[in-house]
């Protein structure tokens, strides 16, 4: 693990972006970084299908969802 330097400015949108989503000040600019080298990799995928690409890689799936849903509707 290492240090990034990043200006003010980027410090306090990722602070209040953090907020806004749930996530640790540390957890947003990883998301933010993860997002955008995905989006250099991938230029011709929309911010949604990157999205759905790395909940694929972390096998999210919306299946398990409806399952639990289902089962607490019974």
């Amino acid at each position: 693990m290492g240090i990034v330097k990043i200006s003010e400015n980027l410090h306090e949108e990722i602070r209040k972006a953090s907020g806004a989503m749930h996530r640790s000040i540390n957890s947003q600019a990883e998301f933010w970084i993860k997002v955008g080298m995905m989006a250099e990799l991938y230029p011709n995928l929309t911010y949604n299908q990157l999205i759905s690409e790395l909940m694929s890689s972390a096998s999210v799936s919306a299946e398990n969802l409806k399952s639990t849903e289902e089962a607490t509707n019974d």
